[in-house]
């Protein structure tokens, strides 16, 4: 919940005094694709080093990664991890739950035939 992954390190600056300050650090992480029937998905595993909370960005860099259908990938990279500021998790944690709903398909319909 909250969290983004891009492939690409962002132009903007980010704040740097004040309670508004948002850490950013890199790190190695490992980063799996699978393609298959049952699942299309991608991970990225930072191991036991660093956990990731709502409204952190995890930026993974390098190009993009393509997997035919049927097989899986894994490799390794660098990722940069910017923290979200106490106001950036709060409002997350706050949204979140409403952002997740757009992804849900609700049919409160019986479909029956008249």
């Amino acid at each position: 919940m909250g969290v983004k992954m891009t492939t690409h390190a962002p132009q903007a600056p980010l704040p740097q005094t004040g309670w508004l300050r948002r850490k950013r650090f890199e790190l190695p992480c490992t980063v799996r694709v699978d393609h298959k029937f049952e699942s299309l998905h991608a991970e990225v595993d930072f191991g036991q080093v660093v956990d990731i909370h709502p409204g952190d960005e995890v930026i993974v860099h390098g190009a993009p990664i393509f997997v035919p259908y049927g097989e899986t990938h894994e490799e390794e990279r660098r990722a940069t991890v910017v923290r979200a500021t106490w106001p950036e998790r709060l409002w997350t944690r706050l949204t979140g739950d409403f952002e997740f709903m757009e992804l849900c398909e609700f049919s409160f319909s019986e479909e029956r035939r008249l």
